[in-house]
């Protein structure tokens, strides 16, 4: 089974809520998306994506199958690091171990550097979320360092681990 990425549609709300609505997703993601979290979230969401600014925000949804299995989003940050983003991503737990998320991010990472003179996207997962960091690591991101005492997560304090991956000059 092999990945794509897209531009989100409306008609995703259904498969992205269902997909997202899960706690064991949500411990490894920023906080501010509710939980349960609802078809009307999706449509919020998808909606706010369709909304943003093209040259800043570049949101897909992640689809197996003719299905929504997941999101990934490069942000471009501002000022002096405006040709730097950040990168965010989740795959819906059936999917996990599959290759998709790895998949995914190089997919979206390609497409950004394609397209836009952002010269690096970092990401910053949990220290404990082994398997996103094996992610980062399988589609050419480097390790760059731990981020001690970074976030609170689930009122726990938590390192977290800067990846970076750097487009690369001819």
């Amino acid at each position: 089974m092999e990945c794509k990425i897209r531009e989100w549609k409306i008609e995703d709300a259904s498969e992205l809520a269902e997909m997202l609505n899960n706690k064991k997703i949500l411990d490894n993601l920023r906080d501010g998306l509710p939980y349960p979290y609802t078809k009307k979230d999706a449509a919020e969401y998808i909606t706010a994506m369709h909304q943003a600014d093209k040259s800043e925000t570049f949101a897909f949804a992640i689809t197996a199958d003719g299905r929504v299995i997941g999101s990934i989003g490069i942000f471009r940050c501002s000022n002096i690091h405006s040709r730097t983003a950040e990168m965010g991503y989740y795959i819906g737990e059936p999917y996990w171990g599959k290759g998709m998320a790895t998949s995914a991010v190089k997919q979206a990472c390609r497409h950004v550097f394609a397209n836009t003179d952002i010269i690096r996207i970092f990401a910053e997962p949990f220290a404990y979320n082994t398997a996103s960091c094996r992610v980062l690591e399988k589609a050419g991101f480097q390790f760059e360092g731990l981020l001690r005492s970074n976030a609170v997560k689930n009122g726990q304090v938590q390192d977290m681990k800067m990846y970076a991956m750097v487009r690369k000059t001819e």
